[in-house]
């Protein structure tokens, strides 16, 4: 029988275990010839020798060369000398794109021959499919082996989860206006997607669809630019679920609205999520359950308001400041939100601040809710204390603008605008203020002395975000707003 030197193309590598020793194969394909097998290394270690057809799959496929070559040495540093020689010999193979096959082992198949189908094989019934088991050598990395940190430019995430990276956003961009795509209002867009990448994304991988035989009832989509600073990751590399909520399913035509930001954004309808009672009399010690105090319709809406523009505020200024060191005489009256806090802040970073405006923004959703809008860590204490000396402030305005109408509707109560009760029902103590007073210098230091007499706690800036003992803790993966 004539030798035949085979043209070999590994496609992937795998282990086979024994009792006493495990072996690493490689499944090669050849030009002339159904695949094969063979083995590539020995030894008696099986999580070395998966470690090892690991390496070599990863080998595959990255470009030729780009395998650290730590990650090899320190490899066959474990491995007895004659594995880890043929372990370098097979990463050598794979980087110079040809692998050896030894003669005279592999069926060879006659130019006369009638070949199978592939399907026999494989279980496809594509007459190409061979070629599509062919490994392709990629220019770089896989874009699966990609973290966001490696992709400039822009990463869009369209759920359900689809994410996209945009090397060429103008072309996107372009794309997209060519069938029809117009991106939305300057006024919905921010900072961070001036052009409406994400738009232009939805558009180009969505496109509408009629399925036979079916009426579509739903059809929500909802995309996102994926940020760093945000803590965000592509899906592969993520250390968190990726969720996503498209909200209730209510069959109600009041709220049958489009889910957007901006002017013309229904409000809730305080009136029915704190409906109050009339009370029963007018003397103010009676103990009759009407004659104690209520959040009302009006207060609650100012607070929402409030703590709203606190939350816009405070994203815009992180945004602004990054990770920069906030300094009074410079900043004081340009940042809305930050030099208002106790100096011990100043020195935080974005990722502090936007969860600084995330704790206004989860209090704004506690009215929102029908709840009252209780505290669950240092930094909501902050925002619900500055919250409510705003909505005192503008009380006055709000109540003397006749074009306000929407709050001039609400029922009126006795308890409207009674800020000084929400202080007294709303928080457990007021520990946080000393903050502002030099005469507790040093007060949000747990293991001063100060502190432990009063039983303060941690009031250190990185510890304003733990949530209390004694209340509900918040979802912790709900997300920023913006």
């Amino acid at each position: 029988m004539p030798e035949h030197h085979l043209n070999a193309a590994p496609r992937d590598f795998h282990c086979e275990h024994t009792p006493s020793k495990s072996r690493v194969l490689a499944l090669l394909s050849h030009d002339d010839g159904p695949d094969s097998l063979q083995a590539v290394l020995t030894c008696r270690d099986p999580q070395l020798a998966h470690r090892a057809a690991e390496l070599l799959r990863r080998s595959l496929r990255r470009a030729p060369g780009a395998l650290p070559a730590e990650s090899i040495d320190g490899l066959c540093g474990q491995l007895p000398d004659a594995p880890a020689s043929s372990l370098r010999q097979a990463v050598a193979h794979i980087a110079a794109s040809t692998w050896p096959a030894i003669a005279g082992t592999h069926i060879t198949w006659p130019e006369e021959a009638e070949v199978e189908e592939p399907g026999q094989h494989d279980g496809t019934g594509s007459e190409d499919g061979g070629d599509n088991d062919e490994a392709s050598e990629p220019d770089g990395p896989a874009p699966g082996e990609l973290r966001l940190r490696d992709l400039p430019g822009h990463v869009v995430r369209i759920t359900t989860l689809r994410e996209f990276h945009v090397r060429d956003w103008q072309a996107l961009l372009d794309a997209a206006g060519e069938q029809g795509w117009e991106p939305m209002p300057a006024y919905q867009l921010d900072d961070g997607d001036p052009h409406d990448v994400v738009g232009a994304v939805m558009w180009l991988a969505e496109p509408p669809a009629d399925v036979d035989g079916a009426d579509s009832l739903t059809d929500h989509s909802q995309g996102s630019l994926l940020q760093r600073s945000n803590g965000d990751e592509v899906a592969a590399w993520s250390t968190e679920p990726v969720v996503a909520d498209f909200g209730p399913g209510r069959q109600d035509a009041k709220t049958e609205q489009p889910a957007e930001s901006g002017p013309g954004k229904e409000l809730p309808d305080f009136a029915t999520l704190f409906a109050v009672e009339t009370p029963h009399c007018e003397d103010p010690e009676c103990e009759d359950e009407r004659c104690l105090w209520q959040l009302t319709p009006r207060t609650a809406d100012i607070l929402h308001t409030a703590l709203s523009l606190l939350a816009d505020e405070a994203y815009e200024d992180a945004e602004e400041l990054g990770d920069g060191r906030l300094v009074p005489d410079e900043h004081e009256g340009n940042w809305g939100v930050f030099p208002r806090l106790p100096k011990l802040t100043f020195a935080t970073d974005l990722q502090w601040r936007r969860r600084f405006a995330r704790a206004a923004d989860d209090l704004a959703d506690d009215l929102v809710h029908g709840r009252w809008p209780r505290p669950t860590c240092t930094a909501e204490e902050l925002a619900l204390h500055l919250a409510i000396a705003d909505a005192g402030d503008s009380a006055d305005e709000i109540e003397g603008d006749p074009d306000d109408t929407e709050h001039s509707t609400l029922p009126v109560h006795r308890d409207d605008y009674d800020f000084d009760a929400c202080t007294d029902m709303f928080f457990q103590d007021t520990d946080v203020l000393m903050l502002y007073s030099a005469r507790f210098d040093g007060i949000e230091d747990p293991d001063g002395d100060a502190n432990r007499q009063l039983g303060v706690g941690d009031l250190r800036a990185q510890a304003w975000f733990e949530p209390f003992g004694n209340v509900k803790v918040r979802d912790p993966h709900r997300g920023f707003r913006r």
